[in-house]
């Protein structure tokens, strides 16, 4: 061997064995950087998913284009709307939209650009009507911002809101015609919902095509008598004031109409909903003939609901179903609520045998059968095949930390199960009932999109996440774990997050996550997201993250998650004390060093935690906390604990001002001073109370922030602070 050959054989193993090539095979650190900035631990989807008229076809956006796929092949056989032929037309140098919808007949599409975000559920944007036939690009409502703009079923008309009031528009000519003229914010509200209609019941458009286009339904809020609420807008000489309507527990909520527009004689119908004038209407739904109008009815404690029936003509109504509960009858947020045709009756879901199941009723509202039985929830109705006799859900029957998808036939027989896997299935079924996409993923495994026949066979999968998949290799992640234990005789679930490189033999300190709300879930079979892997960057630098699913929580029946019922906190945070004793007993836990964090409702959960556990809890971190229920909205709060004049010792006995004198530990109370859900106001008085029980503690407030805490660094400001809080206080 020649010298020079010797010495290029030596430099090499040194390169291979050097410090720098070693490292380069060690798996990275997760930091805050990666997840929140990087988004190296993002999931990629299908984006804008759209199943056409002919079963054969679905549409996607892709880098701003809007292309059809052949199910058969997977191959892209058109371009409906591409993003440079939008702006030539538009005559701009960029052309961007978010969101589309196609007329009935599919010829044209309703493009939604410019969307700007209102609160959790609503907005408005500029909308345009793309022709492509025609090849014309038209913008709606000359431009201006609007609300929810909808295809009639014909395809003809769209109507959508503005300024507190309701259109409609002509696709033929563009002409507009207005509904209502009454409009005006903070008193009357059209077509829209109100602040806590779009958060409490999820709705945020509240209109409603008849299915022959000749009228629309609406709801009409008055707020004038709802108080209001008044945030201060920082970053001006003078603060700007933002107020707005907002219902707490106890209050004036908005009186509330139905009403019924004919689009041929331009006449408004009140609907008659009866004398009592305190409910809640949270649910309107057109039946299969075009003049019955279906209204979903609920009292003031929620209670009670009833399903009436409207003559659209007339306006009179006439009870066909109730539902009452000596707790709260559960309103459907997935709208398992299904007319069938040629007045066949209608398929709902209840909880009233103590599981979330599904029933066929006649158009009378008798019980034709309970088509679904057993100790597990339907969780989602996601269709029903009339011509095959088929209905296709979710649910928990395998267990309640998972998803799964089956079918079953409209008499209760033949029930079989679709899905394959283990761990979340989430579907979206054709028009035809022939095939559906499937999201799936499971604790391992980053979300899936495939496509199915309705028979359940696969046919291609069209995102693996592969890509995550590998790039997860090279990060140090350690194990998630799930168990079970016993809180006061019931089994709870819950996981724990490990560090990497764990060692039995040592003692780890432990940092609770608590969301605990009614009928919520945090413990599931479901690929982790990004704040999941915030704790394995926790779990890394030497802590064990766990998290436990108390009682209260969701899918386990009516009585597990009613238990809470006017006494919220009280039962949460028992077992909340409990699960940490029984993570103080392993033999690699630190029984000394155990803390709690959670937002929003698990705010006021570790705010609790923390008090009324002062023996067991040394540090706790509370973002956005309810911390008096009499603080937060009138929908939800009184759902689960009537109102504070019926149950006023219910409010504010597990209410976290009451407690301040108990801490003991390491407390953080976060806030953003703009947030319109949870208000500042609770942080505030949590502050009084601590400053007037001579307790220290540590608190930050982000400006302007909504309830979500986000926008530009914030995210990374946040996750850095509370990251430096553990380290320092747990």
């Amino acid at each position: 061997m020649s010298k020079t050959i010797r010495l290029f054989f030596l430099l090499s193993l040194w390169g291979l064995f050097s410090p720098s090539f070693l490292n380069a095979q060690e798996k990275k650190d997760i930091t805050l950087e990666s997840i929140f900035r990087q988004r190296a631990f993002s999931e990629e989807s299908v984006y804008g998913f759209n199943w056409m008229n002919n079963g054969r076809y679905y549409t996607s956006l892709k880098n701003n284009n809007l292309l059809k796929y052949d199910i058969i092949t997977g191959e892209v056989t058109d371009t409906l709307a591409s993003h440079k032929k939008l702006a030539e037309l538009a005559g701009v140098s960029s052309f961007r939209f978010s969101d589309y919808s196609f007329s009935k007949d599919e010829q044209l599409l309703l493009l939604k650009t410019e969307s700007e975000k209102i609160y959790r559920r609503s907005t408005r944007a500029r909308f345009f009507i793309y022709n492509p036939a025609a090849n014309s690009l038209k913008v709606l409502a000359d431009g201006k911002k609007i609300g929810y703009a909808t295809f009639s079923p014909d395809g003809k008309k769209i109507a959508y809101t503005y300024n507190n009031n309701l259109y409609y528009t002509r696709t033929s000519d563009l002409k507009e015609y207005q509904i209502t003229s009454d409009g005006k914010f903070n008193k009357i509200i059209n077509g829209s919902a109100d602040w806590v209609y779009e958060e409490e019941f999820s709705i945020a458009k509240a209109f409603f095509w008849s299915p022959d286009s000749k009228r629309l339904a609406f709801l009409r809020f008055d707020e004038s008598d709802v108080p209001v609420y008044n945030m201060q807008i920082w970053g001006r000489l003078y603060p700007k004031d933002y107020v707005f309507k907002y219902p707490k527990a106890g209050e004036k909520n908005s009186s509330l109409s139905v009403l019924l527009f004919n689009t041929e004689n331009t006449q408004t119908t009140v609907v008659n909903t009866g004398q009592e004038q305190d409910i809640y209407i949270p649910r309107l739904y057109w039946t299969s003939n075009p003049d019955i109008l279906s209204i979903v009815r609920m009292n003031r404690l929620q209670n009670k609901l009833e399903i009436l029936h409207a003559n659209a003509a007339s306006g009179q109504t006439h009870t066909v179903l109730t539902e009452t509960s000596d707790t709260y009858v559960d309103i459907d947020y997935n709208d398992n609520l299904t007319y069938l045709k040629k007045g066949k009756g209608f398929i709902r879901t209840s909880e009233k045998d103590g599981f979330k199941h599904i029933y066929h009723y006649k158009e009378n509202g008798q019980l034709v059968r309970q088509i679904t039985k057993g100790n597990w929830e339907v969780t989602e109705l996601i269709g029903v095949d009339e011509k095959r006799g088929l209905i296709y859900f979710n649910s928990t029957e395998t267990s309640p930390m998972q998803r799964e998808t089956y079918a079953v036939r409209m008499n209760g027989k033949g029930k079989r199960k679709l899905s394959a896997k283990d761990g979340f299935n989430r579907v979206n079924m054709s028009k035809d009932f022939k095939y559906y996409i499937n999201y799936y993923s499971s604790n391992a495994q980053p979300n899936t999109v495939s496509l199915h026949k309705s028979s359940g066979r696969q046919i291609r999968v069209l995102e693996d996440n592969q890509e995550l998949t590998e790039r997860l290799k090279g990060y140090k992640i350690g194990k998630k774990e799930f168990f079970t234990f016993r809180s006061e005789n019931t089994e709870l679930n819950g996981y724990k997050v490990y560090p990497h490189n764990f060692d039995p033999n040592k003692k780890y300190p432990v940092l609770m996550y608590v969301y605990g709300g009614p009928g919520s879930q945090n413990v599931k079979n479901s690929f982790p997201g990004s704040r999941d892997r915030w704790f394995n960057l926790l779990a890394n630098k030497g802590y064990i993250v766990a998290c436990i699913d108390n009682r209260g929580t969701g899918f386990r029946g009516r009585d597990f998650k009613h238990a809470t019922y006017k006494n919220l906190g009280k039962l949460e945070v028992q077992d909340q004390i409990n699960g940490a004793k029984h993570l103080a007993k392993l033999p690699y836990v630190d029984a000394s060093r155990i803390g709690i964090w959670g937002w929003s409702y698990g705010g006021y959960m570790s705010s609790l935690s923390l008090f009324l556990g002062n023996d067991v809890f040394k540090a706790a971190i509370a973002v956005a906390p309810v911390t008096n229920w009499r603080f937060y909205d009138s929908v939800y709060t009184e759902r689960f604990m009537q109102t504070p004049q019926l149950n006023p010792n219910g409010y504010d006995a597990y209410s976290p001002v009451y407690h301040a004198s108990k801490l003991k530990g390491n407390y953080l109370l976060i806030h953003g001073t703009g947030d319109d859900n949870v208000h500042f106001q609770n942080s505030i008085e949590m502050v009084n109370a601590l400053v007037a029980a001579d307790k220290q503690f540590e608190s930050f407030y982000y400006p302007n922030r909504n309830h979500g805490i986000y926008g530009g660094n914030t995210t990374m400001h946040l996750y850095r602070m509370m990251t430096d809080f553990v380290i320092r206080k747990l």
